[in-house]
């Protein structure tokens, strides 16, 4: 524990607002979890929070610094490892931002925001998500652009690409549907 750390900071619960970049309506949930949890356990609750399938690179950029799996360079700066770094251990406050980026091909980038730094209370169980708005876009689509077109395809009956799109998503495939009691009992099993 470094001088300026107290006690109370590794027994905080972190309230965040994740949001997918470029989304129009935004795509974000509202989420809790705790200062203990390191980088790499973050990117395990987003995935499943976000609804991604965990197929891809990712990183998280917190000012100038990039944290990741060790082997993954980041252009000329070096990547951290991500699962040595504890949130609580980062210069994050309340109102500080940082960027969670995911499939560097199609370049999902996730705004999180840091709402509230609270005190763990009895009750507190994180990881656990508040809320939420909007589907996930679709793994391989194309980045925000590929699924603006995607949603255009499937909206538009007489659209030529109309049923492929529709075949590859599914039938049933809304991109207003979110299910939070879904993702926490996913998010239980992470724990």
């Amino acid at each position: 524990m470094t001088p300026k750390q107290k006690t109370s900071d590794f027994a905080s619960i972190y309230q965040i607002k994740v949001t997918l970049k470029g989304s129009k309506p935004p795509i974000w949930r509202r989420l809790e979890v705790s200062g203990q949890v390191t980088l790499a356990k973050l990117h395990k609750i987003l995935q499943v929070t976000m609804g991604w399938t965990d197929s891809h690179l990712h990183q998280f950029i917190i000012g100038k610094t990039y944290y990741g799996e060790p082997e993954n360079e980041s252009g000329s700066n070096r990547t951290f490892s991500e699962k040595r770094v504890k949130l609580h251990q980062l210069p994050l406050k309340e109102k500080s931002k940082f960027l969670y980026e995911y499939d560097f091909g199609d370049s999902w980038e996730h705004e999180i925001l840091i709402e509230k730094i609270q005190p763990v209370t009895e009750g507190s169980k994180p990881p656990v998500c508040l809320k939420g708005k909007r589907a996930c876009p679709l793994e391989d689509i194309g980045g925000i652009w590929g699924y603006e077109e995607f949603l255009e395809a499937i909206g538009d009956p007489e659209h030529q690409e109309h049923e492929d799109m529709l075949e590859w998503a599914g039938e049933d495939f809304d991109s207003e549907a979110f299910n939070l009691e879904e993702v926490n009992h996913f998010l239980k099993k992470i724990g």
